[in-house]
Formats: C-alpha cells, sequence, structure tokens
C-alpha cells in the first residue's frame, strides 16, 4: 500500500536507465582527488552544521490527530488486513512490509491482479517526519496519503470509500475497535477514521540510531571511518536537501545541476505547471542502507551508484568511488532498530457472515 508505491518515498529520483545515467552530455566537474583519511585519524565535524538535522522524536505528532493507544492498536490491525484490497490478497504490509525496513525490496510493487506501479515504494519508517507524502507531495499527512493506495486501481482496487466503510462493517471485530477508537461518535466507522488509525500507528514507526545519540553530543556513537563519511556528507552539501529529523522529505528538484533524463516528471505531472517540472519529494536516508532498490524507478541497487548518481545530477560533479564508500559507511550509521513488539502483526478480527469474499475481477 503506502506512499502510491504502484503509482507511487534513497535520494530524490533515478535515471530511468540507472548507471546509464552518467552518459548525459552535459560535463560535471571532477572533483579532485582528496588525500585519504584513515579510521586512525581523529576527525572533527563542526557541529554547527549539524543543525541541519533533528534527532528523531518517539513519535511524529499531529493536534489534527492525537495518538491513543486504542487509535494505534485499530490501525496496526487495519495496516496488516488484506480485506481492505479487492482480492483480499494486498494490504499495507505487503508493499511497505514492516520487518524489511518498511518496504518489499522490488522495483515496483505488484498489486491487484498482479499489476505494477510505475513507482518504486518508499519505507514507511519515519515518514510522519516529511512536509508531504507520494513522490509527487500530493498527500498533505500520513491520513490523507493512507486513503489513496486503497482505492487505486493498480494497488488495492476497492471500488469506493463505501465499499470500504462497507467491508468493515461486516467485521463486528471491527465495529467495537473502531468504537474504543473513536468514543462518543454515533457512527465511527468512517473511512475518514480508518485513515486517522492507520496514521496514528505509523506516526510511531521510528528507528532511531546512533546517528542520534551523535546529534545528542556522544562524540563516540560514531567510529572515526563514519565521522570521514559524516564530513564529506557535509562538505559535499548534501544536507541542503537530506536535514531534519527523517533526513529528507522536503520536495527538491531532480537534475538542479545536471538535467536528468526521465519519462516520469514528477509533481510536474500531477500540477502541470512548469515550476514543478522534475520536482520530487526527497527521500529519507534513514534506513537507506536497508532499502534497496533507490530512486523512484527503483533503478539502481547498489548505494554507492546512487550516491555517485546525485553528486553528479545535483552538484554537477563526479565524485570518486572512495569517496562515495565513505559516505556509504556514514549512511550505515542511519539503519536503526526495528520495534520488533510495535510491528508484530496482530490478531485480526473474524469475517462476519455478510463480509463480501475476495474478488479477482
Amino acid at each position: 500500500m503506502k506512499f502510491n508505491s504502484l503509482v507511487r518515498p534513497l535520494f530524490l529520483v533515478a535515471a530511468t536507465a540507472g548507471t546509464a545515467a552518467f552518459a548525459q552530455t552535459a560535463k560535471p566537474v571532477v572533483a579532485s582527488a582528496a588525500t585519504p583519511t584513515t579510521a586512525a585519524q581523529n576527525v572533527v565535524i563542526d557541529r554547527a552544521l549539524l543543525n541541519a538535522f533533528k534527532a528523531l522524536p518517539a513519535r511524529f505528532e499531529d493536534p489534527k490527530n492525537p495518538i491513543t493507544p486504542e487509535k494505534v492498536e485499530l490501525g496496526r490491525m487495519l495496516y496488516f488486513d488484506t480485506r481492505l484490497s479487492k482480492n483480499q490478497d494486498v494490504s499495507c504490509n505487503s508493499c511497505h512490509d514492516l520487518n524489511k525496513f518498511g518496504v518489499d525490496g522490488k522495483p515496483f510493487s505488484t498489486g491487484h491482479k498482479k499489476q505494477l506501479g510505475g513507482r518504486n515504494s518508499p519505507t514507511v519508517y519515519n515518514s510522519g517526519g516529511h512536509l508531504l507524502q507520494f513522490w509527487d507531495g500530493r498527500a498533505a499527512n500520513l491520513e490523507e496519503q493512507a486513503k489513496g493506495p486503497i482505492l487505486n486501481p493498480v494497488e488495492m482496487a476497492m471500488p469506493s470509500a463505501e465499499r470500504v466503510v462497507e467491508t468493515v462493517k461486516s467485521i463486528p471485530g471491527y465495529v467495537t475497535a473502531f468504537q474504543k477508537a473513536f468514543p462518543g461518535e454515533a457512527d465511527p466507522v468512517t473511512y475518514d477514521n480508518l485513515a486517522k488509525a492507520i496514521g496514528a500507528f505509523e506516526r510511531q514507526l521510528v528507528t532511531p540510531s546512533r546517528f542520534d545519540k551523535f546529534l545528542a553530543g556522544d562524540d563516540k556513537a560514531l567510529s572515526e571511518a563514519e565521522k570521514v563519511g559524516l564530513k564529506k556528507f557535509l562538505d559535499q552539501g548534501c544536507q541542503t536537501c537530506h536535514n531534519g529529523a527523517a533526513i529528507g522529505g522536503s520536495l527538491q528538484k531532480l537534475g538542479l545541476v545536471v538535467p536528468f533524463q526521465s519519462k516520469d516528471q514528477g509533481r510536474f505531472d500531477l500540477t502541470k505547471k512548469e515550476a514543478d517540472r522534475m520536482i520530487f519529494r526527497v527521500p529519507t536516508l534513514r534506513n537507506v542502507a536497508k532499502t534497496a532498490p533507490y530512486f523512484h524507478d527503483g533503478s539502481v541497487k547498489d548505494l554507492q551508484t546512487a550516491v555517485k548518481l546525485m553528486a553528479q545530477h545535483q552538484f554537477g560533479k563526479q565524485i570518486s568511488d572512495d569517496d562515495a564508500k565513505s559516505i556509504v559507511t556514514f549512511l550505515d550509521s542511519l539503519t536503526g532498530e526495528l520495534p520488533k513488539s510495535y510491528i508484530a502483526k496482530p490478531k485480526l478480527p473474524a469475517s462476519g457472515p455478510k463480509t463480501p469474499k475476495p474478488d479477482p475481477s
């Protein structure tokens, strides 16, 4: 489900031809070879530059959707429930596997009738820190985003929001769960409330890493080799786009210096505004070592290649393999621990006598 992985967040977006992007006509500046820095050397990071980042919060709050235990419990069940899809064979977790760092490891996810979408499924972890949702920023928040894939004919393919509500109301256990999650409402089983429950669950999908300890002042949280990579990351200016608690999540232009060839024109395809051509939402770099393949089309399997592509297209540089490898060493430090108990698949409520059957049509 999520993030419109089938029409639907490492870096901005990759070339549709992957590494062939290096063959574009513009000639980027070749970065001068840097003197290798060994792990034995003490690396000093200017902590003023770290103000571009923020430590992960325990949860990403939204006053419009207060998080409660009852709402989270309901959202967790809905996230795993395939009955929210027309053929009852696709759930949010199908494309955003919580045990696989929130991705399915495929360039494009498989949806209804084995259809493939046009964009890679990004990780759901730490997505509450994004400015907007979906690759083109079409949804304002997680709650709005949660509604999209369920009704998308390529993804979960439910024919209407009314059909979703009808299905949920046919399951007695869900009716009770909605009443607990939204007390005082005469008719709590609504499509809006379903999205709020899923959003509440997702807002606590956070994965703090050693980098958060480093941001808090623990210089020993990163190895010297990781600090070398961090310094190169900062020296290149990667934090211009990859910043904040999610280390990503804003809207930026792909191909800022060296034009990027892609049929997918990003936000322009949504708004038809020239200013939005090649504008994409910047993916989070948290857990990026675990969320291949990379970019909107899933065309790059190797993280080091992705780093070099971004240096070329965003800064007009061809950085060395050693520098790219060093940056990847730093990116490894952004891998957090999965909240195993929080993401454990719950027991789902039993279907009722009026619950619709799978529909493969």
